[in-house]
């Protein structure tokens, strides 16, 4: 984070949230504290060491944590902009055929620390992790973060559960708009692409392998577009190495710091 975005994420935490300074430390410490946190996998105690400050100052952290969990109500929601996205207008892959579409949804695995009893948090690599259910636009923002699901559990029962809960405030796309979803997911509002053709980018690189049908011409360019969460999660984990090894942190607060990550992500 640059040192301007970074005053800037401090004055944007004191106007709209209230985020305060306390006896013992200011309130841009506090939040710079929050980044090490997130963004250099420091540990409580090593934040005491790094600047000089007891473990119940460094305490406070929580409350830079509820602000910017605050925050993502207004940052992770998509545009009400009607023009469409550059990355579909200008590119040939995309426009007019997915000039509708208005993101894409995905899951992914980020690190989780669980009693051992709790064995469905273990994913296909053996590692304990939690899936995490998310929708970006083409412009690699996060508008839509589903976080606390054990790591056994498959997209699309994730997903399912985002859409038939009400309380949890799905981002429907507005009519005749849609997003663009792997075959995993269901058509309830992704649009999905054709299943026993190929499909991923490697499969289509090097001579010879030019699509050889309509399915295959659709799926290729289906993928070039869903590539794009697929560059947020990489962008998102090289930026936040605590999704990669989640302290020993409570299941709740866990969930959420994975929401102010894509909410900092955003920020930025």
């Amino acid at each position: 984070m640059q040192p301007s975005t970074f005053l800037y994420f401090c004055e944007v935490l004191r106007k709209e949230w209230g985020l305060e300074n306390t006896n013992n430390i200011v309130m841009e410490e506090q939040v710079a504290m929050f980044l090490y946190i997130v963004g250099k996998h420091f540990d409580q105690r090593s934040i005491c060491a790094r600047f000089q400050h007891s473990l119940e100052s460094v305490n406070h952290v929580r409350r830079v944590v509820r602000a910017v969990a605050k925050l993502g109500k207004h940052l992770m929601r998509p545009s009400n902009d009607d023009d469409l996205p550059h990355h579909i207008k200008f590119n040939e892959k995309g426009y007019p055929w997915f000039k509708d579409c208005v993101g894409a949804i995905e899951g992914t695995h980020v690190s989780a620390w669980v009693l051992a009893k709790k064995k469905n948090f273990r994913g296909r690599k053996f590692t304990v992790t939690q899936n995490v259910l998310c929708a970006c636009n083409f412009n690699i923002e996060f508008t839509f973060v589903y976080s606390g699901w054990e790591g056994t559990a498959n997209d699309s029962r994730v997903f399912l559960d985002a859409v038939t809960h009400p309380e949890v405030n799905f981002p429907w796309p507005r009519q005749g708009q849609y997003y663009i979803v792997d075959s995993g997911f269901p058509c309830t509002t992704g649009f999905p692409p054709y299943q026993g053709e190929r499909y991923h980018l490697q499969y289509y690189r090097g001579r010879g392998w030019n699509p050889t049908s309509y399915k295959e011409l659709f799926n290729y360019r289906h993928s070039s577009l869903r590539n794009v969460i697929e560059r947020s999660f990489g962008i998102l984990k090289a930026r936040f190495p605590i999704l990669k090894l989640m302290p020993y942190y409570k299941p709740v607060k866990q969930r959420i710091m994975v929401v102010v990550c894509c909410v900092v992500h955003n920020f930025i």
